[in-house]
C-alpha cells in the first residue's frame, strides 16, 4: 500500500499545480480580452466625445521660490566667473608691467 502513496501524492500535487496555472491563465486571458474590448471601443467612438488634454502651457507649474533660488544661484555663479576673469586680467597686466616695465604697458594701451 505504501508503494501507491508516493505516486498518488505526486499526482495530487501535480493536479493542484496544473489547476493553479490553468486558473491563472484563464483569469489573465479574460482580463486581456476585456482590456482589448475596451480599447477597441475607444478606437471606434469618435474623438469628440473625449475631452482634449489641456495644452502644455497650461500644465506648466510656476514655482516662485524655486525660480528665485535658481536666479540667485545663477547670479552668484556669474559673479564668481566675473571675479575670476577680472583677477586674471589684473594678473596679466601685472605680469606685463613686471616683464616689460610700466611705460610699455601704457604705450600698448594708448595705441
Amino acid at each position: 500500500m505504501s508503494f501507491l502513496l508516493g505516486p498518488l501524492s505526486g499526482a495530487l500535487v501535480a493536479g493542484g499545480v496544473y489547476y493553479g496555472f490553468s486558473n491563472l491563465i484563464q483569469t489573465r486571458t479574460e482580463q486581456h480580452r476585456e482590456d482589448l474590448h475596451t480599447l477597441s471601443q475607444r478606437l471606434i467612438t469618435p474623438p469628440s466625445t473625449h475631452p482634449a488634454p489641456p495644452p502644455a502651457s497650461a500644465r506648466i507649474v510656476r514655482a516662485p521660490f524655486s525660480t528665485f533660488v535658481k536666479q540667485s544661484w545663477n547670479e552668484k555663479i556669474s559673479g564668481l566667473y566675473e571675479g575670476v576673469r577680472r583677477e586674471g586680467s589684473r594678473a596679466s597686466s601685472w605680469g606685463r608691467r613686471v616683464l616689460y616695465g610700466g611705460e610699455a604697458t601704457e604705450r600698448a594701451n594708448n595705441s
